[in-house]
């Protein structure tokens, strides 16, 4: 009898960014290596660029509709223009935890046929799935102008293995 093969470590990729034009590239890029099924998790401090990073994944996705924060909506779905997955849209900054209280969004039920980002899932979306994209976000905190981010992104499960996370650095 075989051992079950040992947990993968997550495929990890950092970055440093430094305007958000270049957050929103970084969107339009990562998009290339989405598919449908695909759940992405974004955490970051307000205004690290979750959403600016949001919006250029719709934009490479070729997705309907701005891509806005939905904080007040929870969720917005935007379809393909081309064929694609559409892009479902999460904000679950004012949900509470575990994954009992997003099941009115039906994520699970969109998980296959989709591409799901989900802003501020930690600990309330990890259940979907074992793939995911976990995505960090990191900025100078307090008075500061600064617009350098370091964005850190994890591929774990089988999915990320071999998803090619490093060529977003070349």
């Amino acid at each position: 009898m075989e051992a079950p093969a040992a947990p993968r470590d997550p495929a990890e990729t950092r970055l440093t960014i430094t305007s958000p034009e270049q957050m929103r590239e970084l969107g339009r890029r990562l998009a290339k290596l989405l598919r449908a099924g695909d759940l992405v998790m974004l955490s970051g401090e307000l205004g690290a660029g979750k959403t600016t990073l949001t919006r250029g994944l719709g934009e490479g996705l070729g997705v309907r509709g701005a891509v806005t924060s939905p904080t007040f909506v929870i969720a917005r779905v935007h379809p393909s223009l081309g064929g694609g997955p559409p892009l479902v849209h999460v904000d679950a900054y004012r949900l509470g935890g575990g994954l009992d209280e997003m099941e009115d969004l039906d994520l699970d039920v969109s998980l296959p046929d989709s591409v799901i980002v989900v802003e501020w899932g930690e600990g309330k979306v990890e259940e979907l799935t074992e793939d995911r994209l976990q995505v960090v976000i990191h900025r100078a905190v307090g008075d500061t102008t600064d617009e350098v981010r370091h964005v850190t992104l994890s591929g774990l499960g089988e999915r990320w293995a071999e998803a090619g996370l490093e060529t977003l650095t070349a």
